[in-house]
């Protein structure tokens, strides 16, 4: 099956430094048990490393792109080397001027390739800040955002409040005639496709881009409790105040450092990868939002291929941001639909720009 991805968009440049998907609603969905096998998009390595947590018998990461492979790589190198804090300082999580010096502790664990990689790119302020996407952000906060609130008004909203003292805050003192019109700006189709998503990725997206976002952002703002949003902090301040995603959580760092050997990586298609993998290995899936840039009838043969080949009882997790996909009714008899717990789930996303959680599980 030819990739329909690789042949619309660029897969060389570095488009995500981080993983921009809810790693808590993910694994709550997944339900990974010891015997699973499971598939992840790579991308920055987040959500991959993530699963390892959870202890199952494999993590399988795989992506188009050789430069999400290097931040998975760089990543999984952190973790046997360095301990938890100087992790958070590599990243960029918490403020330090030692990313340098790090890298250059774990450079001899990578390989050529990966090393060429990162050579040839600035380590500080983070690797977290070094992709297309992140820099989208930063180009958000650092000139967009100014012109909208004070620093000041900006700490006040990332203060933990009961709901409804976070609903005043919001509409009283946020959701300012500035904060609409600089957001409906910033976040259009054609800025998005210029200086963060790839324009591909908007084929099959209609209406306003903007709108559908900007009402996503008003419950994460609103709704939701913004000190404990990890993706909502970056983009405001550029580090993880107070919260952190789930693999970066010292909880965490333990159980997947334990499991690393349980986790292997390629470079090639899904497509490709799952008309080679044997019939019946794989049980939990990860698929990020690769259906947002693909056609129906795209995503209708990945799901058949992956309904054909999984392990009964497979469960099938993916985002949609603007494009609506999931399996279609043709294959309601070889994946079922979890409506009721992906959108219990969607409400509770922090990474809150996504349209819909979709949960499927094969019979």
């Amino acid at each position: 099956m030819p990739s329909e991805a690789a042949a619309q968009a660029d897969f060389t440049i570095l488009r995500y430094a981080q993983v921009w998907e809810d790693a808590d609603i993910l694994l709550e969905a997944l339900d990974i048990q010891p015997d699973d096998e499971c598939l992840s998009i790579a991308s920055a390595g987040d959500n991959a490393l993530a699963m390892l947590a959870k202890g199952p018998k494999k993590v399988i990461a795989l992506d188009m792109n050789a430069s999400q492979l290097a931040c998975l790589e760089l990543r999984v190198a952190a973790f046997r080397q360095l301990d938890h804090h100087e992790i958070l300082e590599l990243v960029g999580s918490v403020a330090s001027d030692r990313q340098q010096k790090l890298y250059e502790a774990l450079r001899k664990c990578l390989s050529p390739e990966t090393q060429k990689f990162w050579d040839s790119r600035p380590i500080a302020p983070g690797i977290g800040h070094a992709g297309k996407f992140e820099n989208y952000f930063r180009l958000f906060r650092e000139w967009v955002m100014p012109l909208i609130h004070s620093r000041r008004r900006i700490e006040e909203l990332l203060q933990s409040r009961e709901p409804a003292a976070r609903l005043k805050f919001f509409n009283e003192c946020w959701n300012t005639w500035r904060w609409r019109l600089m957001f409906h700006l910033f976040f259009s189709r054609a800025a998005m496709g210029a200086l963060g998503r790839d324009p591909s990725f908007f084929r099959y997206v209609e209406g306003s881009v903007a709108e559908k976002i900007l009402e996503r952002t008003r419950h994460a703002l609103s709704v939701l409790d913004p000190a404990l949003n990890p993706y909502l902090q970056w983009i405001l301040t550029g580090r993880h105040q107070t919260a952190r995603p789930f693999y970066l959580r010292e909880e965490n760092a333990g159980l997947i450092r334990k499991n690393l050997d349980r986790l292997e990586w390629h470079q090639a298609p899904l497509e490709d990868y799952l008309s080679q993998v044997p019939k019946g290995r794989l049980s939990k899936f990860n698929l990020s939002d690769i259906f947002e840039y693909l056609s129906p009838e795209t995503t209708e043969a990945i799901l058949r291929t992956i309904s054909a080949r999984c392990r009964p009882g497979a469960r099938i997790a993916y985002w949609n941001m603007l494009a609506p996909r999931n399996a279609p009714e043709c294959l309601h008899d070889r994946i079922r639909p979890h409506r009721e717990l992906s959108a219990q789930l969607h409400l509770q996303d922090k990474a809150f720009f996504y349209s819909a959680f979709v949960l499927e599980e094969v019979p």
